[in-house]
């Protein structure tokens, strides 16, 4: 007996196939809803771990910054009082700068030369006086420059010529000069005498080292 199928399979067919893709693409639209939901999910995690991180470095920064704040005004109340330290011990060196100035005056004053006015403004000194000549005076000033410890870059400011009346009769033409010298202070006058130590230390081992042309070769035995 011969079956004959009088069903529109050809429409049903279509209609599975309908139903298939809607199906698939259904399936589809949610798979990528449930991915993007998980992409979105994700990136809001990060977003709110960064911004809970930038919370706490932000609140860190707040605290350094005033810490920092503190510091810096810890260190502005170490260099007053590193000022005011420097200052009290300057005072104390500084006691004895008149009493250097003056015995340098006595020590490195020539034959011939008298000083008639003294005047100290902070470290320049101000003497003005008379010579029997220029010559003397150019003497002074060679001995301010190298031979007191105390005393350094003397300048003749002015030099004129004078007279003095030894007698009614005796009239003896003298120069009146004025020269401006820096007295140092004992901390200046330390490193000094240091760096000229130093100086001189490695010239003296060198000087006393024998040369081998210097040494005397013993006999040679026969």
């Amino acid at each position: 007996m011969i079956l004959i199928n009088l069903l529109p399979h050809r429409e049903a067919a279509r209609k599975r196939k309908r139903e298939a893709f809607y199906a698939a693409l259904a399936g589809s639209a949610l798979a990528g809803g449930v991915i993007a939901g998980a992409v979105y999910l994700w990136y809001a995690a990060q977003i709110s771990n960064q911004q809970n991180k930038n919370l706490v470095l932000g609140t860190e920064n707040k605290r350094l910054d005033a810490q920092i704040k503190d510091i810096a005004n810890l260190q502005a109340e170490i260099a007053a009082l590193r000022a005011r330290q420097q200052a009290v011990e300057d005072l104390q060196a500084d006691r004895n700068m008149p009493v250097h100035l003056l015995n340098e005056l006595v020590i490195q004053l020539p034959d011939g030369v008298y000083v008639t006015s003294v005047k100290q403004e902070n470290q320049i000194v101000l003497v003005t006086g008379t010579a029997q000549s220029n010559e003397r005076v150019s003497e002074l000033l060679r001995n301010l420059a190298y031979k007191s410890p105390w005393l350094s870059k003397p300048e003749l400011v002015e030099i004129t010529a004078g007279s003095v009346a030894l007698t009614p009769r005796d009239q003896r033409r003298v120069a009146n000069f004025t020269m401006r010298v820096k007295l140092l202070r004992a901390s200046e006058v330390q490193k000094a005498a240091a760096a000229a130590s130093g100086a001189s230390a490695p010239a003296s081992a060198a000087a006393s080292a024998p040369t081998a042309a210097a040494i005397p070769s013993a006999p040679a035995k026969t």
